[in-house]
């Protein structure tokens, strides 16, 4: 069987998602005050970067892939408007639930649909946008879910990627030591959860740098691709689009 990894650990790929799945439901009613803390609300600030690139219009279509508590399906879901359709998914019903309820409690009434990356349950062609923010680090096939988010767009729609890439070599040592000391601990303390948090820190450690993940993006369709870095290639911003 082949096998691929779980942070630092390697795991039989059919074992990954099960894994990630459980990170997910433990930290889920918490997740977005653990993002306040652990970015020091800087998570907001990249959000909302994203959401300005994006640019959507009144009437777009926009599918918010690993969408979790719905910060960008909200955002996306008022610059739509009513003429516009957003749909919010995760494979994790945990986070999809916590963000349906935080949806519904702003007024916002949007289609919320567990559903795999990998395979979108959606025709090719349907959307003007597509984005994964700090999911795509989760799933087990990279290259296949890119595929995937390249076929669901029309032709010249667009895909942002928010994640957490490689930072500048003069922060690395001290966002290292930041990253496998206190978020970990973090976790503990509000969460009573620290593998989940330290796999956070592998993990990040373990997605493609910002080049790496631009070439996949072509390799999935997308002709041309975009690397914003933000905040010194804590997170970067890939926006790819389908030629």
């Amino acid at each position: 069987m082949s096998q691929t990894h779980f942070g630092f650990t390697p795991v039989d790929e059919s074992a990954k998602a099960q894994r990630v799945r459980g990170v997910f439901d433990s930290v889920a009613s918490k997740y977005d005050l653990m993002n306040d803390l652990m970015s020091l609300g800087a998570h907001r600030a990249w959000k909302a970067y994203a959401v300005a690139v994006a640019n959507v219009r009144a009437g777009d279509k926009v599918l918010d892939i690993a969408a979790g508590t719905g910060d960008l399906t909200r955002a996306f879901a008022r610059r739509v408007g009513a003429s516009g359709t957003v749909v919010h998914t995760d494979i994790n019903e945990a986070m999809l639930r916590t963000g349906r309820d935080r949806l519904l409690d702003d007024g916002l009434v949007l289609p919320s649909i567990v559903c795999d990356a990998e395979r979108l349950p959606f025709a090719s062609g349907s959307f003007d946008l597509a984005s994964v923010a700090f999911g795509l680090r989760n799933m087990t096939h990279k290259d296949r879910a890119l595929a995937e988010m390249c076929r669901v767009l029309r032709p010249g729609g667009r895909l942002l990627v928010l994640e957490f890439s490689r930072v500048a070599e003069p922060l690395r040592k001290p966002y290292d030591w930041y990253s496998f000391n206190v978020l970990p601990r973090l976790g503990r303390w509000v969460t009573g959860d620290v593998d989940s948090y330290r796999y956070l820190a592998e993990s990040i450690r373990m997605h493609p740098s910002q080049q790496e993940l631009k070439a996949m993006m072509q390799a999935a369709g997308f002709g041309h691709v975009d690397v914003h870095n933000l905040t010194a290639g804590v997170v970067a911003l890939h926006v790819g689009v389908k030629c």
